[in-house]
């Protein structure tokens, strides 16, 4: 009797006690089901690059409209000031050594610069308010016979041959504001750039295109060995290329 309570008490124990291999398989299991979780990597951002404030001096001579070209500089490169600088046509080979880079007005020929035409300006005939010249929209150089012809010492046309016009009894005049302020008052006629007529506009004056006059060509011009990126922007802007295209 004792015998079989013996035995009934070790199989009760052996009932209760749980199976090693049945929980050594559920354990696996689990650890299949949950995979531990991968290592975190630490990504380091790459310190922003500060470019330091500088300048870009730009010339420009009288009549030079860079308004658009400036703006857009603005957009795109706010990180470096375009400072405008004003210069002469008489001197503005000697003025770009001083600047990164001038509208200029050709013809300048120089092999160590490096020259881009941009646009033509047409000439006009500035007179009196009051000239008859004014009474049609454009005019012939056969129009202009026994007019004095003013011709100013910063004149940036080069010598004007019309054939018929008269030659001013005075001396010749320091600057274009004075000539047109001078056929302005009736006494000749002056010849310049569409843009410096306008530059110049009085209301006792006005202008009219010459039909078959001299052209005059607005180049921007740096020199060949200064050749900087900010010279390459800024020539990509004048050029229409985006700030994503390619040189």
């Amino acid at each position: 009797m004792a015998k079989q309570r013996g035995r009934q008490g070790e199989r009760g124990a052996s009932a209760k006690r749980p199976s090693t291999s049945k929980t050594s398989s559920r354990a696996s299991h689990q650890s299949k089901r949950q995979p531990s979780a991968p290592a975190r990597k630490v990504v380091f951002d790459a310190p922003a690059v500060v470019e330091e404030p500088r300048t870009f001096r730009l010339g420009a001579v009288p009549g030079a409209t860079p308004g658009k070209w400036i703006d857009t500089w603005k957009r795109r490169m706010p990180h470096v000031t375009l400072e405008l600088v004003p210069i002469d046509a008489e001197t503005q080979r000697t003025s770009i050594e001083e600047l990164d880079a001038a509208l200029i007005r050709l013809p300048l020929v120089d092999e160590t610069l490096h020259l881009i035409p941009l646009y033509d300006e047409v000439s006009v005939v500035v007179t009196s308010a009051e000239s008859h010249l004014l009474v049609v929209d454009e005019l012939d150089p056969a129009d202009l016979v026994g007019e004095v012809l003013i011709t100013p010492l910063d004149d940036v046309l080069g010598p004007l041959d019309i054939p018929g016009t008269v030659a001013p009894e005075f001396a010749r005049l320091e600057t274009t504001a004075e000539a047109i302020a001078t056929a302005a008052t009736g006494v000749g006629i002056v010849i310049v750039p569409m843009s410096l007529a306008r530059l110049h506009q009085r209301k006792d004056a006005g202008h009219r295109p010459l039909r078959g006059g001299p052209i005059s060509t607005v180049a921007l011009a740096w020199p060949r060995e200064r050749t900087t990126e900010d010279v390459d922007t800024f020539v990509g802007i004048v050029r229409g290329r985006t700030a994503n295209s390619s040189r």
